[in-house]
Parts: C-alpha cells; structure tokens; sequence
C-alpha cells in the first residue's frame, strides 16, 4: 500500500471508531467529538478503560497491535460492565464490530472504579502470557533477534551451529512491513507448512535511527532478495514471492558498501583497486587440488582435526586415487598441506572461464575473477545502457517498482524514454567468507537497504552437529562477539561468575530481610 492509501485506511478506521464509540466515549463523562479526533481519541479511551496513555503508542506498532486491539475491545466492556464469557467472545470474533451493538443497543453504566487485577487464576494467566508476548516482540522486532546459522559460507568467522543475537540498533531497526502475521516468527507457522502472515496490507519501507552505518567487512544479517526458499508453501515454483521483511534470513559479510567498485582477481577482492583488508577473525577459504604420492599413508581424519577443517568436503579422483580435492581450506592451512609427508602439491582452483550464472548473467564473469562493478548509491545517477541495463533491471523493477520496457536500443521507465536512472535507496555487496561455498551477491546481485536485518552481536550457543555428549557443545565459543579485532574470546566464565554472585547475593540479601523480620 502507498502512503496515501495509508492515509485513506487510517481516515476509515477513525470513522469506524468514531461511529462504534461516540455514545461510550459520552456515558463515561468525555465529549462526542473526542472519539473522532485521530490518536487523541485513542488517548482518552486509555483513560477510559483505565489504562495508562502509553498504551496508545502500541496501538500503532504493527505486529504487536494485532494484540492490543483485541484487549482493548475486552478492557472496554469490562469497563460497562460486560464481563460475561459471550461477551468476551463476540467482540473477539467480530473484531470489536460488537461494540456497535452495546454503543446503540444497550443501557451504558459506565463503572469509573473498577478493578483491573485479574478475577480468577485463567484471566491473570493469559493477562501474564500476553504481557509476555508483547514484551518478547518488542525486543526481537527492535532490538534483539536470536538467529541460527544454518550453513558453512562464513565458515572459521561463524560456524555451522551457532546460535547468535542479532543486534536491530546497529543499522536501526527497521519497522515490519508486513503488518498481519503471528509474533516471534518468521515466514512459516513452526511444525508447519502454513505461512504465518498475509501479504495484505504492507507498511511502506521505514528504519529507526541506527548507531552505525554498515561498514565494508561487517557480517550483516539481511533478508534474501531473490528467495528461492520455495518449499514451505508452492513445490511447484522454484522461487518463493515473499514481503520483503519475510523472505529467508541470510547471513553474510559485507565487501561493498554504496558508491564502491568491486573486482576480483584470482578470488580477491578488490575495492577501488585496492585489496580489500579483511579484519584478524576473517579467514577466506576457497577450493584445492592436493597431489599425493600414492605411497605415504596419511590419516586424513587427524589432518582434518588438526587443519580445524569443520566440513573437508573432500573427495579422491577415482580416476587416479592420487589426487584429493578440498572445498574449504585456508591459506594458511594450505601451507601447512604442503609440509605433511605424502603431499606433493597442493594448489588453489581459481576460475578461468566465464560462467552465465553469476551476476549480472552476461556470461562474461565468474566466481574467481568478476567485476568491476559499481554498488548503486541512494541519491546517485548512472548511464542507462543496453550494456549497462543487466546491473540494474533488478533495481528498478523488483527493488524500486518501476515498469521496465526495453526494445532494442530503446529503454522506457513508467512509459517515458530513459538515458539515465537515479538510485532510491542504498545497496550492498554481501559474500561467504568459504569462497566456493557461499551463495551470494556474485549469483544475485546487490542486497537493497530496506532489506537489511541486523548485525550479530555475539554468540550465545554453539552446537557441534558432530559432537557427542558434552563435546556437543562448542565452549570456546559459548559467549563470544562476532565482530571486533583480533580473536574470538569467550565471555562464558565471566557470565558464570556473574550468575553465582547475583544468586548468592539473592540468597544473602533474602536472609537479611527474614532476620528483620
């Protein structure tokens, strides 16, 4: 929906408020015409059913609205008196529609001293859950989103089994879009196929502050623009057409930020022309072709477990049973390769030849050697060309919903002829730090802002797909930042001391309130 048919919709609802209230707004002591001014009226209404005016602004946040609503229409018959279950459930089930009929219909004694405090133990039950909720989705649509990594493209950085925190600050939260769908999760109902959203009505793109933009090498969380997570609701398409806050979360690290040129060279990246410098805990790894002697055996469990190659992804050329291939291995632990006795060669894979599956599909480019290329800037105006058409087509029919006609030589922009296009927003350059093994901005281009998610803070649980009991769990990793200098420490004995103080303090300070007794 556009701002102005927002403007209309919100127009609609106040005239519904105002013609289903006006004679409860009048038997509680206020003025007719305070149910039809706009968010004031939802401020004296808080005052009405006894609630604190702070309540109104939830009234506006989407998502935790869909909750608030529903206990305002029961904290407004509780507050005439209609306590009964059926009332309850009419209102529930009309959408507050039933408010018209206890408006024109019934006798209205409104009851200004009520009790708030829950009648019974079910009512404080769902009153504790709700409150529960709304807090809990609070702070994951604004603050702190828990997040899994589910696969190895930023292997050595993050690892397969990480649990993070994803901090919503750091580039600003940015409000949800889709304004109908269940809190707390993301496109699919859990243990389910469902989707828990509807792809109506949808909120223009809008961000909080943040307190940093992002930066060239940070890991970003952000929402996949070509989703091809198509399962969970149509095995029939092989991509998912999702709001943009519901498409499937991805994680990578940022290489281009808007305004940069981007090249690799032999898997390099470079910005500028320059080589792009990667922070301590960035360790890129990329593909292999190790030669053997075929005579030296060589305990490639140990090697692996000693290289830290979490997932080898090695395999033997049959062909020959005396060459390895190795999808994920360092620099550094290639060198140390070639000093185990067996091992003749180890060499890197680079791509030579042009591949149509990478961006922007042109056949010119591949993963290894790519580029240069311009990362589009909010603001910023490029030559619009046949030639130049590929890299942005996407930008301006997907990300910036304009209507794209090229014939020939000529391009048409929302029916008028275009030599040029200008930017809406900013956009980024997102890779895997396992080079060979990462799905990313390489295969489907830029990543929009009104797409970005959040930057991982710190992990609070790693969990060894391989391990076996408490090996299960990765301690060393229990507790650490994701980004920053130098490497990852874990904080995970600093947060156990922390937990023993305040329990013992609990325990003390409990002893001194009983002796005062």
């Amino acid at each position: 929906m556009s701002v102005y048919q927002w403007f209309v919709f919100f127009l609609l609802v106040q005239i519904v408020h105002f013609l289903g209230t006006w004679k409860l707004y009048e038997a509680a002591g206020r003025k007719k015409w305070e149910a039809a001014v706009p968010v004031y009226n939802a401020i004296v209404l808080m005052k009405i059913i006894g609630r604190p005016s702070w309540w109104t602004i939830l009234l506006f946040m989407p998502i935790i609205n869909l909750i608030i609503f529903p206990v305002v229409w029961v904290e407004t018959l509780r507050s005439f008196g209609k306590r009964s279950g059926l009332d309850t459930f009419l209102v529930l089930i009309t959408l507050g529609l039933y408010l018209y009929y206890i408006n024109y219909t019934q006798k209205l004694n409104y009851i200004s001293d009520r009790s708030l405090n829950p009648q019974n133990k079910a009512a404080d039950t769902v009153s504790s859950l709700l409150f529960a909720i709304v807090v809990a989705t609070i702070v994951h649509t604004y603050f702190i989103q828990p997040y899994t990594i589910p696969t190895s493209s930023l292997e050595k950085s993050l690892l397969v089994g990480d649990f993070l925190f994803v901090s919503k600050m750091n580039y600003g939260a940015r409000v949800p879009m889709t304004t109908v769908a269940l809190p707390m999760v993301h496109d699919s109902i859990p243990l389910t196929k469902s989707k828990s959203y509807l792809t109506w009505p949808q909120l223009p793109y809008m961000r909080m502050p943040g307190i940093q933009n992002i930066d060239r090498t940070d890991i970003v969380v952000f929402n996949w623009p070509v989703d091809t997570v198509y399962r969970f609701f149509d095995t029939s398409k092989r991509r998912a057409y999702k709001p943009v806050d519901k498409k499937s979360n991805y994680v990578k690290r940022c290489v281009g930020i808007p305004g940069d040129n981007l090249s690799l060279k032999d898997g390099i990246v470079y910005i500028d022309g320059k080589i792009l410098q990667l922070p301590e805990r960035a360790k890129p790894q990329f593909s292999y072709k190790v030669a053997l002697d075929g005579k030296t055996p060589i305990d490639f469990e140990s090697l692996f477990k000693d290289l830290d190659v979490t997932d080898p992804a090695g395999f033997m050329d049959q062909t020959k049973r005396d060459t390895l291939f190795m999808s994920a291995l360092t620099e550094v632990g290639a060198e140390r390769l070639k000093n185990t006795p067996g091992i003749t060669a180890v060499i890197r894979q680079i791509s030579r030849e042009n591949d149509n599956g990478v961006f922007p599909h042109i056949n010119k480019w591949n993963r290894d050697n790519y580029g240069p290329v311009y990362i589009p800037e909010n603001g910023k105006t490029v030559a619009l060309t046949t030639e130049t058409l590929p890299f942005y087509k996407a930008i301006i029919t997907d990300y910036e919903n304009n209507d794209l006609k090229a014939n020939g030589s000529e391009i048409r922009i929302n029916g008028e002829i275009a030599t040029t296009y200008t930017f809406k927003q900013n956009y980024y350059f997102m890779m895997g730090d396992n080079r060979h093994n990462s799905e990313d901005s390489r295969y489907w281009g830029f990543v929009p802002e009104n797409h970005i998610v959040g930057k991982p803070i710190f992990i609070w649980l790693s969990i060894d797909p391989n391990g076996k009991g408490i090996n299960k769990i990765r301690w060393n990793r229990v507790f650490t930042t994701v980004n920053g200098e130098g490497q990852p420490q874990s904080y995970f004995k600093l947060f156990l001391l922390g937990l023993v103080l305040f329990f013992v303090g609990e325990y003390f300070w409990k002893k001194r309130k009983a002796s005062k007794v």
